[in-house]
């Protein structure tokens, strides 16, 4: 399994030329004859996590990412790094213990598209396929827990809770953020005291001055919100983050800053595999917490601990957004169909001025769309210079 995870890291490598259906296929036809014969002499009711599973995992995490770079997004094995991103996502999620219904819904709405799709090769199951229905069932428990949770707030407190959430994300993200918060932080402050003010002996009520069940969940998330804001004061002069920390900031900060690039470029520049790098530097991160929360030399939770797990989750949020976002295109006609896009843009904003065109009028538009389709046949025919043509 070491020598295919190493084949699979020498293609990545290669800039040089555009990666091969054919190549992928092959190595993904090698893994799946290993992990059957694994399966063989393992109990599938058992839960395994020694050298060999990280590698299985670093092995299946490439495959995907290299199924989305020849455009088989719709391949069962091109769901593995979304489900494992979305994974993270949703653990964290749970940590945090800050969410709403409208979070969760586009993840519940994600996993059955990806259970769709695992499920349409399951009747060609291999030992894939198994791995995937058993982590899209652990993705299912965790959202149906973290629904679990919002099933026992009251309906009086819901307004209360989601803007207790919203407000939270606004103080994380602004304490992420250099440079002085004053301005930003006041209203925030303003607003939290203006829902402290709703408590009676610390209570939050509802009609008729009944108290409504659920109590410890806005309490608890209004208390943090205060917490935070109060940490974002303290620690302006001292620039958010413990010495002890910064490393971590930093290098967090360089990939939020890179991955937030890619989103903006990715269609033009992004190889799906390059997120390699940049998963397996955040899981390097995440391994650093210790019940949940990062330490210095001694042993002691430094401030700044907010910051980081912000700048944490954003990284992961921002990869599973990129994975998300993938085309169905082969890395080798993703040029020309940025290019067709971006002439059907053009003709989409001619068209919505109405009347008649002259060939003169369009003729902007015209050559490029006559050279890409040109350019598109020939690509087409050197595939397949019999006519038979498949896009994979």
């Amino acid at each position: 399994m070491d020598h295919i995870r190493n084949r699979l890291t020498v293609l990545k490598r290669d800039r040089g030329e555009y990666i091969k259906a054919s190549d992928v296929n092959s190595l993904y036809q090698a893994v799946v004859k290993q992990v059957t014969k694994l399966n063989d002499v393992r109990d599938d009711n058992a839960t395994y996590n020694n050298r060999l599973d990280t590698t299985l995992a670093d092995v299946f995490s490439l495959l995907s990412l290299f199924y989305l770079t020849i455009g088989k997004t719709r391949d069962t094995p091109a769901t593995y790094s979304q489900i494992a991103s979305m994974r993270q996502i949703l653990r964290h999620m749970d940590e945090s213990a800050v969410y709403n219904e409208s979070d969760l819904a586009p993840f519940r709405r994600r996993l059955s598209e990806l259970r769709q799709i695992v499920q349409h090769e399951g009747k060609h199951a291999n030992a894939l396929t198994k791995l995937l229905e058993r982590q899209l069932n652990e993705c299912d428990a965790i959202v149906r827990s973290l629904e679990e949770s919002l099933s026992v707030l009251s309906v009086e407190l819901i307004p209360i809770h989601e803007r207790l959430v919203t407000i939270r994300r606004q103080l994380v993200t602004l304490a992420a953020k250099e440079g002085p918060h004053k301005a930003d932080l006041k209203p925030l402050q303003e607003e939290l005291r203006k829902i402290d003010s709703k408590r009676v002996d610390g209570k939050f009520l509802g009609p008729g001055g009944v108290v409504p069940a659920s109590q410890a969940i806005c309490s608890s998330l209004l208390e943090e919100c205060f917490e935070i804001a109060q940490e974002i004061k303290a620690n302006e002069d001292s620039k958010n983050v413990a010495g002890d920390l910064k490393p971590i900031h930093e290098r967090l900060s360089g990939i939020r800053a890179e991955l937030e690039s890619l989103v903006l470029t990715h269609r033009w520049s992004l190889r799906e595999t390059d997120l390699w790098n940049y998963s397996s530097a955040l899981q390097e991160i995440d391994k650093m917490r210790i019940d949940g929360k990062f330490l210095d030399a001694d042993g002691t939770r430094p401030p700044g601990q907010y910051i980081l797990l912000y700048l944490l989750r954003r990284c992961y949020g921002l990869i599973y957004r990129l994975l998300s976002s993938s085309e169905p295109v082969s890395e080798e006609l993703m040029p020309i169909a940025n290019k067709l896009s971006t002439v059907k843009k053009c003709l989409n904003e001619v068209l919505k001025y109405g009347g008649t065109f002259s060939a003169r009028d369009l003729y902007p538009v015209r050559p490029p769309s006559i050279s890409i389709s040109c350019h598109f046949l020939l690509v087409l025919h050197s595939r397949c210079p019999d006519g038979h043509t498949l896009l994979t």
